[in-house]
C-alpha cells in the first residue's frame, strides 16, 4: 500500500537539459529525511515539457539511484491511451514500484472513456497504479462509481491521488472502496482533513522543502494522533499556501533554488516568478530558518 509522505519531486534543469547530478542529490535528500516514496515525472516534475526520451531516462535514473532504499512512483499518464500504456510499460520494465496515471486531459472523455482508458492501462501493464484525479487541470473528474468499477475489475489499481477540495468525495471513496484502497491527498493544505476522513497520506509539493515535517504530519495522522498532526499542519500552513502563489511547480522550484538544490530554470511556457511573489516566498522560507543560499 502506498501511504505516508510521498514527494512530488521537481525535475532540475541546467543549460536546457535535465540536471542528473542535482536530481541524484534530491533523491539522496529524501532517503536521508525518511520520505516514504518519490514521485518523478509528475506535474511538479514538469512532465508536460519533458520529451519521451527524457521522461523514460528520468524514471530509469530514479529507480537506479533509489536502489531499493525508497519507493519510486513514475508519472506515466497521458491524454492518449497508447502513450500512457507505453510509458507505464517502460516504468515497469525499469523497476518502478508504481505508476501515477492521470485522468486524460484536454480531449474531455466521457466516464465510459475514462473507464476504458484506465482498464486498458491496468490490463496491459502489471504494476500498481494510482489514479490521479485533478479536475482543475484535466477538466474531467473520474466519478466514484467509475473508480469503484475499475478497482473491482483491476487488482492493480490500488490508490488514487485526489487533488480536489470536495471532502464529500473523499468520504464516499473511503466508505465505498474500504481499507485496501489508499486515498492520497494531492494538496498539502488538505492532507490533514483528508486523513481525518481516512486518506492514507499525501503526494506532497512541500515535501521538497521540509520533508521531515511533512513525514511527521502523516505519521501522526496514521497513528490517530490528530492533535500532533494539527499542530504540524498549522506550523506548515504558510509554506503550503505560498508554494501555490503561482502555478505549481514555479514556486517550489524557486524555493529549491533558494536552498541551493537546483538551478532556477524552467521550460516555456513556465517562467520565473514575479519579483513580488519571489519576495513573498523568500519571506516565508526565512520564517522557518531554512538555510537559504540564493
Amino acid at each position: 500500500m502506498f501511504e505516508g509522505s510521498i514527494v512530488a519531486l521537481i525535475t532540475p534543469f541546467k543549460d536546457g537539459e535535465v540536471d542528473y547530478e542535482a536530481l541524484g542529490n534530491l533523491i539522496e535528500f529524501h532517503v536521508k529525511n525518511g520520505t516514504d516514496a518519490i514521485l518523478v515525472c509528475g506535474t511538479t516534475g514538469e512532465s508536460p515539457t519533458l520529451t519521451f526520451e527524457e521522461h523514460e531516462q528520468v524514471i530509469e535514473f530514479a529507480v537506479k539511484k533509489a536502489a531499493g532504499r525508497i519507493k519510486v512512483i513514475a508519472g506515466t499518464g497521458g491524454n492518449a491511451t497508447h502513450e500512457a500504456i507505453h510509458l507505464t510499460s517502460h516504468a515497469r520494465q525499469v523497476g518502478a514500484d508504481g505508476a501515477l496515471v492521470v485522468v486524460p486531459y484536454y480531449n474531455k472523455p466521457t466516464q465510459k472513456g475514462v473507464y476504458e482508458h484506465f482498464k486498458a492501462v491496468a490490463k496491459e501493464v502489471d504494476i500498481p497504479i494510482i489514479i490521479y484525479n485533478i479536475p482543475s487541470r484535466t477538466c474531467v473528474e473520474i466519478s466514484v462509481e467509475t473508480m469503484y468499477k475499475l478497482v473491482s475489475e483491476c487488482e492493480n489499481i490500488v490508490a488514487s491521488k485526489e487533488s480536489t477540495p470536495n471532502m464529500d468525495r473523499i468520504s464516499e471513496i473511503v466508505k465505498k472502496l474500504g481499507n485496501n484502497f489508499s486515498v492520497l491527498s494531492g494538496d498539502d493544505s488538505l492532507t490533514l482533513p483528508m486523513m481525518a476522513l481516512g486518506a492514507r497520506g499525501v503526494i506532497s509539493v512541500a515535501n521538497n522543502i521540509m520533508p521531515r515535517e511533512v513525514k511527521e504530519l502523516t505519521a501522526a495522522a496514521l497513528k490517530g494522533d490528530f492533535r500532533k498532526a494539527r499542530e504540524i499542519h498549522y506550523y506548515l500552513h504558510d509554506l503550503f499556501k505560498v508554494l501555490f502563489v503561482e502555478t505549481n511547480p514555479i514556486p517550489v522550484k524557486t524555493a529549491c533554488w533558494m536552498l541551493g538544490m537546483c538551478e532556477k530554470e524552467f521550460r516555456l511556457p513556465l517562467t520565473e516568478m514575479s519579483p513580488e511573489n519571489e519576495d513573498k516566498l523568500r519571506e516565508v522560507l526565512q520564517k522557518y530558518n531554512l538555510p537559504l543560499k540564493n
